[in-house]
């Protein structure tokens, strides 16, 4: 009896492959062998993304990268950080520049980081994104200003949870930055 062996491949799950060994036999001495490929049991039932799904996902993930640039870039008020052009842009960029550089001017910087649970509002158009809205109920209550000559908090003004809208565009490479935010008073959300 002659012995055929073959291998294959399982699918790549979460960006791992892994080997799968099969064997084949045969007692038919000039026959060539074949291959069955059956179904794998590892195969996941999986749908393909919409692209609004994929939007929210890409939107959401410049919102939150944006938050934590700029909170990094704070620690100095580096109001020039290549960091922050990316996940904004256009008016949302040109606030967070200013905002840093006023801190830098004052003598001020920041500690902490603010906290952020953003949720899409609407995506438009549905069947080929280019603008998401987000809002946010963030908290600033963490992410203290300080002044740079005595270490002293900056004010007594405790922070807090604040209604936050946001827009992210897709961009003509594909990304998506926040082109602009607007934050209202503390105890709006």
């Amino acid at each position: 009896m002659t012995h055929y062996r073959s291998t294959r491949l399982a699918m790549a799950v979460l960006a791992t492959a892994a080997g799968l060994g099969l064997s084949a036999c045969s007692s038919d001495k000039g026959a060539t062998p074949t291959s069955s490929t059956p179904a794998s049991p590892l195969a996941p039932n999986t749908t393909a993304a919409s692209p609004a799904d994929i939007a929210k996902q890409k939107a959401t993930a410049a919102y939150l990268g944006m938050w934590s640039d700029m909170a990094e870039a704070a620690t100095t008020s580096d109001w020039q950080s290549p960091k922050l052009v990316q996940n904004a842009t256009a008016e949302a960029l040109s606030k967070i520049s200013r905002g840093l550089y006023a801190d830098h001017y004052n003598g001020l910087f920041t500690k902490g980081k603010p906290e952020n649970a953003p949720t899409v509002e609407s995506v438009e158009p549905d069947d080929n994104p280019t603008t998401v809205n987000i809002v946010d109920c963030g908290d600033d209550s963490r992410w203290i200003k300080y002044r740079a000559d005595d270490g002293q908090p900056a004010n007594d003004s405790p922070g807090g949870r604040r209604h936050i809208n946001a827009m992210a565009k897709k961009a003509v490479d594909g990304s998506w930055k926040i082109t602009d935010f607007a934050i209202q008073d503390v105890g709006t959300c």
